[in-house]
């Protein structure tokens, strides 16, 4: 795609924004700056920080409503990723032949930065920061955007950096066309947000491997060459990237591989770069799968290996994926307020060391709960249900030997995990579902979780 600001001219005369948080609110301005008639529409309240913005850049807005003639009178919108598709206002716009956009795809009209974009229904959050670490500690013009909170569109206004390390989810996905992924990584896909996409798992997969979209011979995509879904997709689907797989084994065909107790790339360095596994900051097998996809992105822009050593050695985490909170009376609190789908309770389950109290619980997105049934024999002897519809939780769990303690908020949640415990145990907040029964966000959930263990 031709990223030349000058494509898209000021004949498309009338934007319109829906939804106002960061994504909409980057658009509008950048829009704004492009000399659109930008308008602002947002079901919800706006935030006072959004609102000032909007105004500082003379953006009308409205909140609480949608005014459907002005929306439809636009000449093109630009959609919040929560909206869904089924929205009877966007039903209308497609209807009318009106297009209906992302702001990702909106935003990278604008720049002739390289992309590198990163989805997958877990690590994703991990891998992006992690990328992001690396190529600043390179010394590169990198801005950090996307699904990870940072409006991409806002950067472009007024920030433009040489390259921009993208979190994409799949809803950020469905509405891009024409955007392309200089590197494309897809980590993994296991059944998630299935009450988005009419609880058909092929309509989730159709939307992660729209990260591949428009990708010629000169692009890169890297994937987990271990995924039975990524496999079976590729067997129909032939992408237009150089592939680079990463997997366990060295068969002749990972491009990153592990090899006695060493993590190995071999892309485009000669000799290959090789880390002793203990000397990765992140822990656990799912980490090394995300640390591999890192590697290979680096090495494919040529970073120092020096430079990608020390990122991967020094890498803190990120807040809300495992995140060690404290120890009360010799009982580990750790957060994975993160895990919102039951492959990323799995991933954290898997590496826990010691018994395990998990608390699960919250807005259930069409879970298969067997997923994580013989880990959850094998290492937790109390489960702690928390949130206001606990039934399904009850029907899958009940009758099979574990201690169960039914919670209707998080206060309750930690007291009994607490008093359930046993010394030398772990606490692990991973609740396998959406945090919208009873917080604001999953970032909400996991502070007050820290918030009450620091306080017990």
């Amino acid at each position: 795609m031709n990223r030349d600001s000058d494509r898209q001219s000021v004949s498309t005369k009338k934007i319109a924004v829906l939804g106002a948080g960061e994504s909409g609110t980057g658009a509008a301005i950048l829009a704004r700056e492009k000399g659109f008639d930008v308008f602002v529409s947002d079901m919800g309240n706006i935030k006072l920080p959004y609102k000032a913005m909007l105004d500082q850049h003379g953006i009308s807005w409205e909140e609480g409503t949608h005014t459907a003639a002005r929306i439809l009178a636009a000449n093109e919108v630009i959609k919040s990723p929560g909206i869904p598709e089924s929205a009877p206002l966007i039903q209308q716009l497609k209807a009318q032949g009106t297009p209906v956009i992302s702001e990702i795809e909106f935003a990278a009209r604008y720049t002739q930065a390289k992309m590198i974009c990163i989805t997958g229904s877990n690590g994703k959050t991990t891998t992006t920061t992690l990328v992001y670490e690396i190529l600043r500690k390179a010394g590169l013009n990198v801005g950090l955007a996307g699904n990870i909170g940072n409006s991409l569109a806002l950067q472009v206004a007024h920030e433009q950096h040489d390259y921009y390390v993208i979190e994409l989810s799949s809803f950020q996905l469905d509405n891009m066309y024409e955007f392309k992924a200089d590197i494309a990584i897809l980590l993994n896909i296991t059944p998630d947000h299935l009450d988005r996409y009419d609880y058909t798992f092929q309509n989730y997969v159709n939307a992660k491997f729209r990260i591949t979209r428009n990708q010629t011979k000169s692009d890169a995509f890297i994937y987990w060459s271990e995924d039975p879904v990524i496999n079976a997709e590729l067997k129909k689907l032939h992408p237009g990237a150089t592939l680079y797989p990463f997997g366990t084994e060295k068969n002749g065909h990972n491009i990153a591989y592990i090899e006695n107790n060493n993590f190995v790339i071999h892309a485009n360095l000669q000799p290959p770069f090789v880390m002793p596994l203990q000397e990765l900051s992140l822990k656990g097998r799912h980490n090394t799968y995300n640390s591999m996809a890192a590697g290979i992105a680096a090495e494919i822009l040529n970073i120092k290996k020096d430079t990608i050593r020390e990122a991967l050695s020094n890498f803190q985490g990120v807040e809300h994926r495992l995140e060690y909170v404290a120890t009360v009376r010799n009982v580990r609190f750790i957060n994975d307020s993160k895990a919102t789908n039951v492959n990323s309770c799995w991933y954290a389950l898997e590496s826990m060391t010691t018994p395990t109290v998990l608390i699960l619980g919250g807005k259930d997105k069409g879970n298969d709960y067997s997923e994580i049934e013989a880990l959850v024999k094998e290492k937790v002897h109390t489960l702690v249900f928390m949130g206001l519809h606990n039934e399904k939780l009850h029907q899958f769990f009940d009758g099979k030997g574990i201690n169960i303690i039914d919670t209707d908020n998080i206060q309750d949640a930690v007291n009994a995990a607490y008093e359930a415990a046993h010394e030398g145990d772990t606490v692990l907040l991973s609740p396998c579902c959406a945090s919208f029964d009873l917080f604001t966000s999953y970032e909400d959930r996991g502070k007050q979780f820290k918030q009450i263990v620091r306080n017990l």
